[in-house]
């Protein structure tokens, strides 16, 4: 455009140079439109007009030009062209007469031709009412078929003849009406299957939910049998590992394959599940079945999970657990094998609600609880619950958690019902040895807890070290044990040995030990009962390492685990501890009565006039007490202990003795009462010698003796009988003869020890030269131990 403007410009400056440029624009064939639409945007198409027609009149001058030059040639052409005319004409009459007769010809072909085509579209008309007729006569044994599906309860094929229809052949229906008809009925008839469906979805639903307890009963009934069978493999297995560890018997190794019995298949019918799936997937519904069953199963789940209060928990824990569990297999199962019905997340959800649920209902119940055996009673179907939960692929560490949160609960309760019943086994127990008449008797209560010897069998009647009761606190313990064993195994954790030692432990010192020294410091307990409790502790206390055996066995641990060092129970030191309060309990049972018995200052005559040439009568009844001490001991405790009695028991004797001389209410003594004491020191001293080798402290204690319990009245008597009592103070003598007496004890006794009675004619009595000087050493003595003091 904007080189064309000023060629315009010189068009109308120059009209011939113009000319000849539009001239050679049309001559070259180029588009005339850009000039147009120029002349007449400037509102010039006069100039453009006049161009135009110098154009055609230069044209027209160079046709003429070229005419005259080629005349000749041309008027040869009209000649020729002439000839040609007249030679069209004559074609033209052949023409017309061929024409004629093949019209005269051609009617009676074209009649017959017509009737042709005629036929023709009768026949074409013909096949497609045919096929039109086999069309509606497939489509309609189509329909015949899907209805029979439907009657039949065949809704799959039901449905694939529907879809075959409505695909392939609906649209094909050339009668409007069967067209309408059939595309009218193909959704009545689905809903109908959809209902047919749902209605036996819904019929599977409640009769899946009444099954549910009996699958769930039968599911666990097969864990516990598993359960037993792996605890007789596992007993084989140790009793196996025992004789081989002693040497009894050679291993010998067996594959056992264990046959499963079809019986024991969980078997319940899913089929209405897997048709409602296929069939509302090939509805198109799948995902709206699938909420439907997820809220159906949900809302069964939930009204599962509701306690009735109607029913102990005791008594419903079984059912309740039983439905909870076939609830989830039936889950598992669907979960499986109906693809796509339940997702991983859906299964999640459902089993965090069943758990969080469980685990509540049974941590406020085990709350309420104050049973030992009804918490033992439920956690043992609980761990079955989870044993079967959990091979199905539940997380069941949340149920087990309550369980082992619950033990120390379980064990208190446990405790106690031991421990009232050591109590009520005390409380009516003799405290006399057992006797023990049978064979049987023996393996019972003192082979079975290896309370005596087990390689030999002691001759009948046999008399046990121990009383009744402590073959009964054994078994009590015993079942302690495998009470405390069978609540801990199959829980969270699977090493429980030393929770279980923990709390046998505690059984022995909270429980036993406890209700022993109870017992000890009864006041109606005598010194022959306190000697058998201290029997019974001794025994029970050798008993605690068979106790820590039997639990490791229960536990599954290794003997030789057990058998090595500081691996005993504490409560081993406990009752040690208890035997020597036993042994000093009876110490003072026996001082005290040796206390009631020896009143010497009421029991002797001090100033008496005459020596009792067979002793005080107090000395019968000791000798007469403290032998049946000794016998007794010597039938219960050991020779240890038979003397630390029979030593402290002399002791005491020995120190009443003295406590006599230094008791306020004797004023004064003369020397036949000292000669009196002595003898009644002859007599004890004999009777402690006689004690000494009649219960066989000799054989055992070669370099001891009960007569030397009695040194320290025997070193006061014979001060206060020597002729020279004043060596007292010489520190050899004294060493040697007195080195058990204590100054101020002498000193107090010398001033209270008067030769003769005080009376007006004391000083003239007849006394020999001996008496007067054994008065004037003991003087000299009083003397030297006021300087002393």
């Amino acid at each position: 455009m904007s080189q064309t403007k000023p060629k315009r410009r010189a068009v109308i400056e120059n009209g011939d140079g113009e000319d000849l440029v539009l001239a050679t624009i049309i001559g070259n064939g180029d588009d005339l439109a850009p000039i147009v639409r120029h002349a007449f945007e400037t509102g010039k198409p006069e100039a453009l007009l006049h161009q135009l027609k110098n154009v055609v009149k230069k044209k027209e001058v160079e046709i003429e030009e070229l005419c005259k030059l080629h005349y000749e040639e041309f008027i040869l052409a009209v000649d020729e062209l002439r000839g040609v005319l007249v030679d069209a004409e004559d074609l033209k009459s052949e023409l017309s007469t061929d024409n004629f007769h093949l019209q005269t010809v051609g009617s009676s072909l074209l009649l017959k031709l017509e009737e042709l085509l005629e036929s023709y579209s009768i026949k074409k008309n013909v096949t497609e009412a045919i096929q039109m007729s086999r069309l509606c006569v497939q489509v309609l044994d189509l329909c015949l078929k899907c209805n029979q599906h439907v009657s039949e309860g065949r809704f799959y094929p039901a449905l694939k003849t529907l879809d075959l229809i409505e695909k392939k052949y609906l649209h094909a229906v050339p009668v409007r009406t069967l067209n309408r008809v059939i595309g009218r009925h193909i959704p009545a008839i689905k809903m109908h299957i959809e209902k047919k469906v749902v209605s036996e979805f819904n019929d599977w639903l409640v009769r899946i939910r009444s099954m549910s307890r009996e699958i769930g009963q039968m599911a666990i009934g097969q864990a516990a049998s598993a359960r037993q069978r792996d605890e007789e493999m596992r007993a084989q297995q140790k009793k196996a590992e025992e004789e081989n560890h002693l040497g009894l018997g050679d291993c010998v190794y067996s594959l056992d394959v264990e046959e499963v019995d079809e019986k024991l298949v969980l078997k319940f019918d899913l089929t209405p599940v897997y048709r409602a799936l296929h069939i509302q997937t090939c509805l198109g519904l799948k995902d709206q079945f699938s909420d439907y069953y997820h809220k159906n199963r949900l809302l069964q789940l939930k009204s599962d999970l509701q306690m009735s209060s109607a029913q102990p928990f005791l008594e419903s824990h079984q059912t309740f657990f039983a439905q909870i569990v076939g609830y989830f297999i039936v889950e598992d199962r669907v979960l499986r094998t109906a693809a796509g019905l339940l997702s991983e997340n859906h299964a999640e959800t459902i089993w965090e609600t069943a758990i969080t649920k469980m685990t509540s209902v049974l941590a406020e119940q085990f709350s309420r609880m104050e049973t030992a055996s009804h918490l033992l009673l439920i956690k043992d179907y609980v761990t079955l619950v989870g044993s079967t939960l959990g091979r199905h692929g539940y997380q069941v560490a949340p149920l087990l958690e309550v369980l082992d949160n619950s033990r120390d609960k379980y064990h208190e309760l446990l405790l106690e019902e031991c421990r009232q019943q050591v109590t009520d086994i005390l409380a009516h127990d003799t405290y006399e040895k057992l006797v023990i008449k049978k064979q049987y008797e023996y393996d019972m209560n003192v082979s079975a807890f290896q309370l005596g010897p087990s390689d030999r069998m002691p001759a009948f009647p046999y008399y046990a070290p121990f009383s009744s009761s402590v073959p009964d606190i054994c078994r009590i313990v015993r079942s302690f044990i495998n009470d405390s064993v069978s609540y801990l195994s199959y829980g969270a954790h699977t090493n429980f040995y030393d929770v279980v030692k923990k709390y046998l432990d505690k059984l022995l010192i909270e429980v036993v030990n406890a209700a022993f020294l109870k017992s000890i410091n009864s006041p109606t307990v005598g010194a022959p009962q306190v000697m058998q409790i201290a029997s019974n502790v001794n025994v029970l206390e050798r008993a605690c390492d068979f106790f820590l055996l039997q639990a490791a066995q229960s536990c599954g641990v290794p003997v030789r685990l057990v058998e090595r060092p500081h691996s005993s129970l504490p409560a081993k030191t406990v009752l040690n501890t208890s035997r020597d309060v036993a042994h000093n309990a009876l110490l003072r049972l026996t001082t005290t009565k040796l206390d009631q018995l020896m009143v010497l200052s009421e029991k002797i005559n001090w100033t008496i006039d005459d020596v009792p040439q067979n002793g005080n009568d107090y000395v019968k009844e000791v000798e007469e007490y403290l032998e049946n001490v000794m016998l007794t001991a010597q039938q219960i405790l050991s020779l240890d202990a038979l003397y630390k009695v029979g030593s402290a028991a002399f002791e005491h004797i020995s120190s009443l003795i003295v406590s006599a001389f230094l008791s306020d209410s004797v004023k004064r003594f003369n020397l036949n009462a000292v000669m009196g004491v002595d003898n009644d020191l002859k007599i004890l001293e004999s009777f402690a010698d006689e004690m000494y080798h009649s219960t066989g402290l000799n054989e055992t204690l070669r370099e001891g003796s009960l007569r030397g319990c009695l040194i320290v009245a025997r070193q006061l008597v014979n001060l206060l009988l020597s002729s020279q009592p004043e060596n007292f103070m010489n520190p050899v003598i004294r060493q040697k003869n007195y080195s058990y007496l204590d100054h101020k004890v002498v000193a107090t006794i010398c001033d209270k020890f008067k030769d003769s009675p005080d009376s007006i004619f004391g000083g003239l009595s007849n006394r020999n030269a001996k008496q007067n000087a054994r008065k004037k050493s003991m003087d000299t003595l009083r003397r030297r131990l006021r300087d002393f003091s």
